[in-house]
């Protein structure tokens, strides 16, 4: 009896020792194949934004070459470098939100009691804007062309103004 018991019970543990090795092996592959699986997800996503942030920035300065030359051209005596040219830009057009009766350049004279001020803006390229603008009320859009001269000052140009309905 004594003999059997020993019997059943090195079957049983074996059977465990065996039940536990399957698993724990086929777990290890599973979780591997699982991170690999969400791996490629991750990098196929990646891949996704990354083209979509590409294709937003297709109309940006910082990342058009062709406009980034006109103000860097081979044979100039005097260059502006891009990445000091769209936060002046950028910075003059909005100090001209000081103004009492609004940002000039937004193309919108002045409805109710708040003034028009450009809230966002994008360089395009080398030559034209489009901005944001609001009053808190009333919103739209505007395209402007502006110019830098020679003494490194900034002028705008309102092409078109757009003001969404309510």
């Amino acid at each position: 009896m004594k003999k059997s018991l020993l019997l059943y019970l090195f079957i049983l543990s074996a059977l465990f020792t065996v039940y536990t090795y399957m698993y724990y092996s086929k777990e290890l592959t599973f979780e591997q194949n699982k991170f690999t699986n969400q791996n490629k997800k991750l990098k196929d996503s990646l891949n996704s934004i990354t083209n979509k942030l590409a294709d937003a920035n297709y109309f940006s300065l910082a990342k058009n070459e062709n406009a980034q030359n006109y103000f860097n051209p081979d044979n100039a005596t005097k260059t502006i470098q891009v990445e000091k040219l769209i936060p002046l830009v950028t910075e003059k057009l909005l100090d001209l939100n000081t103004n009492p009766k609004g940002n000039p350049y937004v193309g919108q004279d002045q409805i109710g009691a708040n003034k028009f001020i450009i809230n966002k803006v994008r360089i395009l390229n080398h030559r034209w804007i489009i901005a944001d603008y609001s009053d808190g009320e009333y919103w739209g859009e505007v395209l402007l062309k502006y110019f830098v001269n020679e003494d490194e000052t900034v002028s705008f140009e309102t092409i078109q103004s757009l003001l969404y309905q309510k």
